[in-house]
Protein backbone atom coordinates (compact mmCIF):
# COMPACT_ATOMS: atom_id res chain seq x y z
CA UNK A 1 0.00 0.00 0.00
CA UNK A 2 1.24 3.48 -0.88
CA UNK A 3 1.30 5.62 2.24
CA UNK A 4 2.08 9.34 1.98
CA UNK A 5 2.24 11.24 5.26
CA UNK A 6 2.78 14.82 6.34
CA UNK A 7 6.40 15.90 6.79
CA UNK A 8 8.15 14.42 9.82
CA UNK A 9 10.83 16.71 11.29
CA UNK A 10 12.72 13.60 12.44
CA UNK A 11 13.51 12.55 8.86
CA UNK A 12 16.79 14.52 8.69
CA UNK A 13 17.89 12.87 11.97
CA UNK A 14 17.01 9.43 10.60
CA UNK A 15 19.02 10.24 7.46
CA UNK A 16 22.03 11.31 9.57
CA UNK A 17 21.84 8.15 11.71
CA UNK A 18 21.83 5.88 8.67
CA UNK A 19 24.50 7.95 6.92
CA UNK A 20 26.78 7.77 9.97
CA UNK A 21 26.71 3.96 9.84
CA UNK A 22 27.49 4.01 6.13
CA UNK A 23 30.28 6.54 6.70
CA UNK A 24 32.03 4.13 9.06
CA UNK A 25 32.05 1.45 6.36
CA UNK A 26 33.25 3.85 3.66
CA UNK A 27 35.70 5.92 5.69
CA UNK A 28 38.69 5.13 3.46
CA UNK A 29 36.91 5.74 0.13
CA UNK A 30 36.30 9.18 -1.41
CA UNK A 31 32.54 9.88 -1.40
CA UNK A 32 29.80 11.99 0.13
CA UNK A 33 26.18 11.22 0.98
CA UNK A 34 23.17 13.31 -0.03
CA UNK A 35 19.70 13.18 1.52
CA UNK A 36 17.40 13.31 -1.51
CA UNK A 37 13.77 12.63 -2.29
CA UNK A 38 10.72 14.04 -0.57
CA UNK A 39 11.89 13.33 2.99
CA UNK A 40 14.76 15.77 2.38
CA UNK A 41 12.42 18.73 1.77
CA UNK A 42 11.06 20.40 4.92
CA UNK A 43 7.24 20.52 5.01
CA UNK A 44 6.80 18.18 2.01
CA UNK A 45 4.50 15.19 2.41
CA UNK A 46 6.23 11.92 1.56
CA UNK A 47 6.27 8.18 1.75
CA UNK A 48 8.10 7.60 5.07
CA UNK A 49 11.16 6.13 3.36
CA UNK A 50 14.48 8.01 3.37
CA UNK A 51 16.18 8.34 -0.03
CA UNK A 52 19.96 8.56 -0.01
CA UNK A 53 22.59 8.95 -2.72
CA UNK A 54 26.20 8.02 -2.08
CA UNK A 55 28.18 10.10 -4.56
CA UNK A 56 31.59 9.09 -5.88
CA UNK A 57 33.89 11.63 -7.53
CA UNK A 58 35.22 8.91 -9.88
CA UNK A 59 33.70 5.59 -10.95
CA UNK A 60 36.88 3.76 -9.98
CA UNK A 61 35.66 3.84 -6.36
CA UNK A 62 32.33 2.09 -7.05
CA UNK A 63 33.64 -1.46 -6.70
CA UNK A 64 35.12 -0.77 -3.25
CA UNK A 65 31.96 0.98 -2.08
CA UNK A 66 29.76 -1.90 -3.27
CA UNK A 67 32.01 -4.40 -1.47
CA UNK A 68 32.03 -2.38 1.76
CA UNK A 69 28.25 -1.91 1.69
CA UNK A 70 27.75 -5.64 1.18
CA UNK A 71 30.00 -6.22 4.20
CA UNK A 72 27.52 -4.31 6.39
CA UNK A 73 24.43 -6.06 5.05
CA UNK A 74 23.37 -4.16 1.94
CA UNK A 75 22.47 -6.16 -1.17
CA UNK A 76 23.65 -4.72 -4.48
CA UNK A 77 20.81 -4.91 -7.02
CA UNK A 78 22.58 -3.41 -10.04
CA UNK A 79 21.64 -0.38 -12.06
CA UNK A 80 18.34 -1.60 -13.58
CA UNK A 81 19.54 -0.12 -16.88
CA UNK A 82 19.98 3.34 -15.35
CA UNK A 83 23.46 4.56 -16.21
CA UNK A 84 25.27 6.35 -13.39
CA UNK A 85 23.24 4.80 -10.55
CA UNK A 86 23.47 1.53 -8.61
CA UNK A 87 20.64 0.41 -6.30
CA UNK A 88 20.82 -1.45 -3.00
CA UNK A 89 18.45 -3.27 -0.68
CA UNK A 90 18.99 -2.07 2.88
CA UNK A 91 19.45 -4.28 5.94
CA UNK A 92 16.09 -4.86 7.63
CA UNK A 93 17.43 -3.73 11.01
CA UNK A 94 17.79 -0.14 9.78
CA UNK A 95 14.98 2.38 9.27
CA UNK A 96 13.37 2.07 5.81
CA UNK A 97 15.46 3.73 3.16
CA UNK A 98 16.42 3.58 -0.49
CA UNK A 99 20.16 3.69 -1.10
CA UNK A 100 21.76 4.52 -4.41
CA UNK A 101 25.37 4.88 -5.50
CA UNK A 102 25.72 7.66 -8.06
CA UNK A 103 28.53 9.00 -10.17
CA UNK A 104 29.32 12.68 -9.67
CA UNK A 105 27.57 14.66 -12.40
CA UNK A 106 25.40 11.72 -13.52
CA UNK A 107 21.88 12.42 -14.75
CA UNK A 108 20.21 10.47 -11.91
CA UNK A 109 22.14 12.48 -9.32
CA UNK A 110 21.52 15.82 -11.07
CA UNK A 111 17.80 14.97 -11.21
CA UNK A 112 17.62 14.13 -7.48
CA UNK A 113 19.51 17.27 -6.44
CA UNK A 114 17.68 19.64 -8.80
CA UNK A 115 14.21 18.56 -7.66
CA UNK A 116 15.21 18.59 -3.98
CA UNK A 117 16.86 21.99 -4.17
CA UNK A 118 14.03 23.54 -6.21
CA UNK A 119 11.36 22.35 -3.79
CA UNK A 120 13.37 23.54 -0.79
CA UNK A 121 13.33 27.15 -2.03
CA UNK A 122 9.92 27.27 -3.74
CA UNK A 123 7.18 26.71 -1.16
CA UNK A 124 4.39 27.14 -3.72
CA UNK A 125 5.73 24.19 -5.75
CA UNK A 126 6.46 22.21 -2.58
CA UNK A 127 2.87 22.62 -1.41
CA UNK A 128 1.45 21.73 -4.84
CA UNK A 129 3.62 18.62 -4.88
CA UNK A 130 2.46 17.63 -1.39
CA UNK A 131 -1.17 17.93 -2.45
CA UNK A 132 -0.52 15.95 -5.63
CA UNK A 133 1.24 13.13 -3.79
CA UNK A 134 -1.48 12.86 -1.15
CA UNK A 135 -4.18 12.80 -3.84
CA UNK A 136 -2.34 10.18 -5.91
CA UNK A 137 -1.82 7.96 -2.87
CA UNK A 138 -5.58 8.11 -2.19
CA UNK A 139 -6.41 7.48 -5.86
CA UNK A 140 -3.88 4.67 -6.41
CA UNK A 141 -3.29 3.10 -2.98
CA UNK A 142 -2.09 -0.21 -4.45
CA UNK A 143 -0.71 0.89 -7.83
CA UNK A 144 2.83 2.29 -7.58
CA UNK A 145 3.15 2.60 -11.37
CA UNK A 146 0.09 4.88 -11.62
CA UNK A 147 1.26 6.83 -8.56
CA UNK A 148 4.67 7.45 -10.17
CA UNK A 149 3.14 8.24 -13.56
CA UNK A 150 0.81 10.75 -11.90
CA UNK A 151 3.82 12.72 -10.62
CA UNK A 152 5.66 12.79 -13.96
CA UNK A 153 4.10 15.96 -15.40
CA UNK A 154 4.77 17.94 -12.22
CA UNK A 155 8.38 16.76 -11.98
CA UNK A 156 8.91 17.50 -15.67
CA UNK A 157 7.76 21.06 -15.02
CA UNK A 158 10.40 21.43 -12.29
CA UNK A 159 13.15 19.97 -14.47
CA UNK A 160 12.29 22.39 -17.27
CA UNK A 161 12.55 25.25 -14.77
CA UNK A 162 15.96 23.86 -13.75
CA UNK A 163 17.19 23.97 -17.38
CA UNK A 164 17.22 20.24 -18.08
CA UNK A 165 17.08 19.52 -21.80
CA UNK A 166 14.15 17.73 -23.44
CA UNK A 167 16.46 14.73 -24.07
CA UNK A 168 17.50 14.62 -20.40
CA UNK A 169 13.89 14.85 -19.26
CA UNK A 170 12.90 12.08 -21.66
CA UNK A 171 15.68 9.87 -20.24
CA UNK A 172 14.63 10.67 -16.66
CA UNK A 173 10.96 9.95 -17.27
CA UNK A 174 11.86 6.69 -19.01
CA UNK A 175 14.00 5.83 -15.95
CA UNK A 176 11.03 6.46 -13.64
CA UNK A 177 9.20 3.63 -15.37
CA UNK A 178 11.96 1.16 -14.46
CA UNK A 179 12.14 -0.75 -11.16
CA UNK A 180 14.46 0.31 -8.35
Amino acid sequence: MIRVVKYNPQWPDIFRAIASQIELALADIPHWIEHVGSTSVPDLSAKPIIDMDIVVPEDVYKTAIIRNLENIGYVHRGNFGIEGREAFDAPEALPRHNLYLCSKGSLPLRNHLAVRDYLRVNPRFRDRYSELKLALARQFPDDIDSYVEGKTGFLTEILLLCDFSEDEIHEITAVNKKPG
